[in-house]
């Protein structure tokens, strides 16, 4: 038996006015997907648990199976893990934002969705200013970068920046839990006033203001954590190997300490300008030669965090037509049974434009095993199926060994 999930990274959405009432789910027109539910069984997943904040990193882990309070250590250091960034003993990490400030205001999370080669050149330069010492910074793609901290301690309240644009930057600092980290609380929002202080009339924000682009005149450091332990994918469900394919090095790194390996797609961004079909054929050639694929697509989640609809229902549809139909087409010719997947991570409702904890649709396609009587895949649609209401680590369990 050969494995697939295909992961619509926020997909999932709450009724929308502009579309009918409708999510963007319902709204968009994708019948590969829909035919995946028609052919299989669905079924609703909760992927937050209880005292976690509906997070990318917290619900990917959910979605494989984890147990959050055993091996949640940060979305740091999960990035590290794809970055091939070694966190030693002693050192906490964190994500590590570029962003922008507008009157002391956060104005968005991305610095409007900067380029990589700027983003990294910004972070070079703030190492050289800011680093060396207990403070260390380096490039990732985008606006996603990370900052080891030697002797950090990570019982700190940080905020995550997509969750709070409008907000004065100064409200959201982060905070101690207990006064041993006052130190490093301290340290970090020492960190964030010093780069703005050196980002607002750098080389590279200077071109992006001129061009009418928003600057990057800001770090925002959150989600501490040391280094986790983590059983492999491999350990706790018998599969032999596997690989996972995304755009971004959260759910790469999440791949990595689950025992998967990173395969990069040319054009692949993490928007809805992603290279769709690439990841597809990746997909296909990896699981061909591998019994797990884990592939990840970015795009729905920022246009929900855009709190654009129209474009959250396009990045469905071209899921759909470029990605689940050419798979779904190919491995139906295959001798060999496949077991695929579709389902979100996370709601990211266009009208919050922030992630929330609601439970997910979910589908399973398994070659041999009749549908339960499911049509389409949304979320009103996948209440009906068979497999009812799931969490913790019963999807997984399902998926691998079946009914």
């Amino acid at each position: 038996m050969k494995y697939i999930i295909i992961l619509g990274d926020g997909m999932a959405d709450e009724p929308i006015g502009s579309l009918g009432g409708r999510t963007p789910l319902q709204a968009a027109c994708k019948p590969s997907i829909d035919r995946v539910a028609a052919l299989g069984r669905s079924g609703m997943l909760a992927t937050v648990p209880a005292g976690f904040a509906p997070g990318s990193e917290i619900a990917n882990l959910s979605v494989l199976g984890y147990d959050l309070p055993k091996v949640f250590e940060g979305r740091g250091s999960l990035e590290a893990a794809s970055m091939g960034v070694r966190i030693e003993d002693g050192e906490m990490a964190m994500r590590c934002n570029l962003l922008t400030i507008e009157q002391g205001r956060i104005k968005n999370h991305s610095a409007g969705h900067i380029t990589s080669e700027e983003a990294a050149e910004l972070i070079v330069f703030l190492q050289k200013e800011l680093g060396g010492g207990d403070a260390n910074f380096f490039p990732g793609v985008s606006y996603r970068h990370l900052l080891k901290l030697k002797g950090g301690d990570k019982r700190i309240a940080t905020t995550p920046p997509h969750d709070v644009p409008g907000t004065p930057y100064r409200d959201v600092l982060v905070r101690a839990l207990v006064p041993e980290a006052e130190a490093t609380a301290v340290r970090i929002n020492e960190l964030v006033e010093r780069s703005q202080e050196l980002l607002k009339d750098h080389p590279v924000n200077r071109a992006r203001v001129a061009a009418g682009k928003e600057p990057a005149n800001s770090i925002w450091p959150w989600s501490p954590g040391y280094r986790p332990r983590m059983e492999t994918l491999m350990q706790r469900y018998g599969i032999r190997d596997g690989v996972v394919i995304s755009a971004v090095d959260l759910i790469k790194g999440i791949g990595v300490y689950a025992g998967l390996k990173p395969v990069d797609v040319e054009g692949a961004t993490g928007l809805y300008t992603t290279n769709y079909e690439g990841k597809a054929r990746a997909a296909l050639d990896a699981l061909r030669t591998h019994d797990f694929v884990f592939l990840h697509i970015e795009a729905s989640d920022e246009a929900g965090h855009e709190g654009d609809a129209e474009l959250k229902v396009r990045t469905i549809e071209y899921l759909d037509s470029r990605v689940v139909k050419t798979i779904l087409d190919e491995i139906s010719g295959w001798d060999e049974p496949v077991s695929m997947a579709i389902l979100p991570d996370h709601p990211t409702p266009c009208a919050l434009r922030t992630h929330t904890a609601k439970p997910v649709p979910f589908t399973i396609y398994r070659t041999g095993v009749s549908g339960d009587g499911v049509q389409r895949f949304d979320e009103r649609s996948a209440q009906e199926g068979s497999y009812g209401n799931l969490s913790g680590d019963e999807f997984m369990n399902l998926f691998i060994d079946g009914d």
